[in-house]
């Protein structure tokens, strides 16, 4: 049984990366790759902590060895049985303590490759900002920009598949970044997830090429940009997509179907602008909504919310190289070919 620290024991060097934390810390953040087999879950982990304060430490400590046998002993009829003796695991919990020891332990015993990670997932956590803070200002980074519905995520996607370098803050926060950006039956990762997504994308950059990102303000539904990150896209070359209002409300349309499909939900969010808005705006947007008026909408939502909140904080970013595409029609066939060339030169 070895012991190894991040990144020395990079996930490709093993069968499997298992966490043996409980499953609630495991949603927070784990190591990209990893399966949770937890040696207690959340209820037994609550449980044993009460104890050892309540109780006693040996109390506490009895209890938990006899819940984490059983729960390896699960594991080791479940999760482990097709495995050959070949395979290689490395383990991790919070420290490196006693409960990836413990799993460690058996599985070294039964004949298993067993190595442990050093400091556990806080070392690895420690590691993730580190990337950031190290990576982040190497890039050289190219902002797109462009009022709501110019179709800046879907060029990035383009661009991303055709092999150019692309930094998808939206599909990595499951969030458009806007009042009505959450992503339909998908929960935004946490705060900790989020980084460790970002960090996983900066590692596998090659730094010597350009990577492209969209304009983003530094919040993101309920996540923040990471700090370093942030202060090399407002300092980062600007390219600027143009693109007529009728064309936009209908590719809104198309991308937020889901809206339209349920009016009650889209009225219900559109509550939140009633302050920003007025009464009287919010109350007309109400009867387009009931009435089916959908281009009317999103053309008055882009006028009259949308666009000035964009020209406000449009002054987030230091342009140091301005490159407007004024796109009289936006279509995929037409308009992304045309400026693949000249948005990557």
């Amino acid at each position: 049984m070895r012991l190894l620290t991040w990144p020395d024991c990079s996930a490709d060097r093993f069968t499997q990366v298992i966490d043996v934390r409980s499953p609630g810390e495991f949603a927070e953040d784990h190591i990209p790759g990893a399966v949770n087999l937890p040696v207690l879950n959340d209820v037994q982990r609550v449980e044993v902590g009460t104890f050892y304060v309540q109780v006693s430490r040996f109390d506490a400590r009895r209890l938990g060895a006899a819940m984490v046998a059983r729960n390896i002993a699960h594991h080791l009829e479940h999760y482990f049985k097709p495995h050959p003796e070949q395979a290689r695991f490395l383990i991790y919990c919070w420290r490196c303590g006693q409960r990836s020891r413990s799993m460690a332990t058996i599985l070294n015993a039964v004949g298993w490759n067993v190595t442990l990670l050093s400091g556990g997932y806080k070392a690895y956590r420690r590691n993730v900002r580190e990337t950031i803070a190290a990576k982040a200002p190497q890039l050289q980074c190219r902002i797109l920009s462009g009022l709501t519905g110019s179709g800046k995520s879907r060029l990035l996607r383009w661009m991303a598949a055709h092999g150019h370098q692309v930094l998808d803050l939206e599909d990595t926060g499951k969030h458009r970044g806007s009042l009505l950006g959450e992503e339909p039956g998908l929960p935004q990762p946490s705060q900790k997830r989020f980084e460790t997504l970002l960090a996983h994308q900066l590692d596998s950059f090659d730094l010597s090429k350009p990577v492209w990102i969209e304009s983003e303000s530094k919040r993101l539904g309920k996540l923040w940009i990471p700090e370093p990150l942030w202060q090399v896209m407002v300092a980062a070359p600007v390219h600027e997509l143009v693109v007529p209002a009728a064309a936009r409300a209908e590719f809104l349309l198309g991308d937020y179907a889901h809206f339209t499909k349920n009016a009650a939900a889209l009225s219900a969010r559109l509550e939140t602008l009633k302050e920003s808005a007025g009464g009287k705006r919010l109350a007309e947007w109400q009867e387009q909504i009931r009435r089916g008026e959908w281009r009317d909408f999103v053309l008055s939502l882009l006028e009259h919310h949308y666009d000035p909140c964009y020209r406000r904080c449009k002054n987030f970013l230091t342009v140091t190289s301005h490159e407007i595409a004024d796109l009289s029609d936006w279509s995929e066939t037409s308009v992304i070919p045309a400026l693949e060339q000249r948005l990557t030169s």
